[in-house]
């Protein structure tokens, strides 16, 4: 019996409806519970092939019990190692490797020292040039920690008084100064299991339980162009970054999304803010990727997914895996008539699912 389990935290919603599906579709052979932890031992099993995880990022006893896990040969979802060392700025650049627009943003050092560091910590350091970021930047923009989320410590800024106003106010954090976008449309986008992609009109400025209550803007041929572009980029983004369940924010500004926000590997899925039909396109989803996994799990053995940057020879490996089609195979590939896409519908629920 290969057990699937979910850690999760204060969420009442999904978990259950994730179990439940799972234990509806999964053979006999596969079953999911709610992951119980009594004791934990260095190098000792933990007895699931399959972990989601939805809380580690806030109690560093899971995240060491997670890591473990995986060592032993679990599938944690999302991989608890990468998870650990990611954060926003290297997102934004990864971003800008992989050809996905993303807003102008600076690294700014944190206003007060680190603990037990000093002024000769920061020989290195040379004294910012304000104007010169401010010029580049530009106003409106955000101040948000380089590392972090939940709409924690994040500042609108009009000015330059507004920016020395909130940064005094930021301590040892460690913050991003990055231009705001006036966007027409707004997406979140979710991708499960690095191929399964909705995306889903939001509002940021509306209050939390309102903000799927939208629709797309932009319609006709432009608006199946931006569909079309955002689920590309969201693909690449999760490809890079190794996610199983992530999502991505995009801000449009003159028909361009520009990736706002895209390390999530605990996004939201609640039913009472994502909405019961995009709840149920997570839960599906969602199931069907940890039964896939529980069946490809080998105990022992390294489980987790690799982004293509933070371990580049795994795409090399399946590449030079992947076998090459005879002439004739490719022949008889292109007289195939190309598959029926249902076009995706611009409104509060649309969609852009994987093929």
């Amino acid at each position: 019996m290969k057990k699937i389990g979910i850690l999760f935290g204060q969420e009442n919603t999904f978990p259950q409806a994730f179990v439940d599906r799972v234990n509806e579709k999964a053979p006999a052979d596969i079953r999911a519970e709610f992951v119980r932890i009594d004791q934990v031992e260095q190098h000792v099993d933990s007895d699931y092939a399959v972990i989601i995880d939805r809380i580690s990022q806030d109690v560093p006893f899971y995240r060491a019990y997670l890591k473990n896990a995986a060592l032993m040969g679990t599938a944690v979802i999302n991989n608890p190692f990468w998870w650990s060392a990611d954060e926003k700025f290297f997102n934004n650049g990864l971003a800008v490797r992989l050809g996905v627009p993303v807003p102008k943003t600076l690294l700014l050092p944190s206003k007060e020292r680190p603990t037990d560091t000093s002024e000769g910590s920061f020989r290195n350091l040379a004294m910012m040039d304000w104007d010169a970021a401010f010029r580049h930047i530009g106003f409106p923009a955000y101040m948000k920690p380089h590392s972090g989320g939940g709409w924690k410590s994040v500042y609108k800024l009009d000015s330059p008084d507004d920016f020395f106003r909130a940064y005094a106010e930021t301590g040892q954090l460690v913050m991003l100064f990055q231009e705001a976008v006036d966007f027409t449309d707004y997406f979140r986008c979710y991708c499960i299991g690095g191929k399964e992609v909705l995306i889903m009109p939001y509002e940021p400025r509306h209050e939390p339980h309102l903000r799927y209550a939208t629709e797309m803007k932009t319609t006709g041929a432009a608006g199946r162009q931006l569909l079309a572009t955002m689920k590309d980029y969201v693909l690449r983004l999760n490809k890079g970054l190794g996610y199983d369940f992530n999502t991505v924010e995009f801000a449009v500004r003159d028909g361009v999304p520009l990736a706002i926000d895209f390390g999530n590997p605990a996004p939201d899925a609640d039913v009472h803010s994502v909405g019961q039909q995009n709840f149920e396109w997570v839960v599906e989803a969602a199931a069907t990727m940890a039964i896939a996994r529980a069946k490809a799990q080998k105990p022992g053995r390294d489980n987790l997914t690799w982004g293509t940057f933070v371990h580049p020879s795994t795409a090399a490996a399946k590449a030079k895996a992947a076998p090459a089609k005879t002439a004739a195979a490719k022949s008889s590939a292109a007289k195939k008539p190309a598959a029926t896409k249902a076009a995706a519908k611009p409104n509060a629920s649309s969609a852009a699912k994987n093929d």
